[in-house]
């Protein structure tokens, strides 16, 4: 067959980590592989649901909304485990709720009335975790004084940094690679609340694919951190391993989506 075809739809921060991995589950694999990095992650989302892409890492609610329409022939191929004591070597990550740090502002339920970004409504840890926190605290609506669309986790933190915005929930995962690639910004922050743990998002592949080819991708990414070079890599994006995980692993986002559809950001 043709090359096959991986992308992300995680913030673009992640996306040189995932090249990089794809690239040694080709070499590992002798198959002819490629990252899409090139496009709208809209589009990303687009061509694998199309079957044009074959595997991709996504959040885990548009997993969940995908698996569930059952027509849609997907599997779940492998998680990854982040490094860092918070993480307790599980596949699971949080969103912290980010201030700047100068704000007036010291927990979540100081936020009333203040203004709010998240990045876009299919989001888990950038919208939907939010609500079924709001959802927790019985305010399913008219909290947060102003709310706006960023777009993106990033563009959120810089609305943060920059004052546009109060605060904003950013993907736990996300948060620690902009302060690794820019370590200035660090004292301009504060986190004042941490969501979760959720479900990490999952890389996703297409399940019409030969199931021997998946089994040697999932094989690939389940030893990687097993070997010095690939240990290395991983490393080089805080991912200390992948692991297995089956639907079941994603009912408590199903269940936190069930409560924060009654809130109205």
């Amino acid at each position: 067959m043709d090359d096959l075809l991986f992308s992300s739809i995680q913030a673009p921060n992640a996306d040189p980590i995932c090249r990089s991995i794809v690239n040694w589950v080709g070499e590992h694999t002798g198959l002819d592989v490629q990252f899409i990095d090139n496009l709208p992650w809209q589009e990303r989302e687009q061509r694998f649901e199309s079957g044009d892409i074959h595997a991709i890492w996504m959040c885990g609610l548009p997993y969940i909304l995908k698996a569930d329409q059952r027509d849609l022939p997907i599997e779940l191929l492998a998680a990854p485990v982040m490094v860092g004591e918070r993480y307790q070597h599980q596949p699971v990550y949080f969103s912290d709720v980010v201030v700047s740090q100068d704000s007036r502002f010291h927990s979540f339920t100081d936020l009333h009335g203040a203004s709010w970004a998240y990045n876009e409504p299919h989001s888990h840890s950038g919208y939907n975790l939010t609500c079924y926190h709001l959802a927790r605290i019985g305010r399913p609506k008219g909290f947060f004084g102003r709310v706006v669309q960023a777009g993106a986790h990033q563009t959120a933190l810089e609305m943060v940094l920059d004052g546009r915005i109060d605060a904003s929930a950013i993907d736990s995962t996300v948060l620690e690679a902009e302060l690794q690639n820019h370590p200035e910004i660090a004292g301009r922050l504060r986190v004042i609340e941490r969501l979760g743990p959720s479900p990490i998002p999952p890389w996703v592949i297409r399940q019409d694919l030969p199931q021997e080819l998946v089994t040697a991708i999932r094989r690939a990414f389940l030893t990687m951190h097993t070997q010095p070079v690939g240990q290395e890599l991983l490393v080089s994006g805080s991912i200390e391993r992948f692991v297995t995980v089956n639907d079941r692993d994603y009912d408590p986002i199903r269940e936190m989506t069930r409560q924060a559809r009654q809130v109205r950001l």
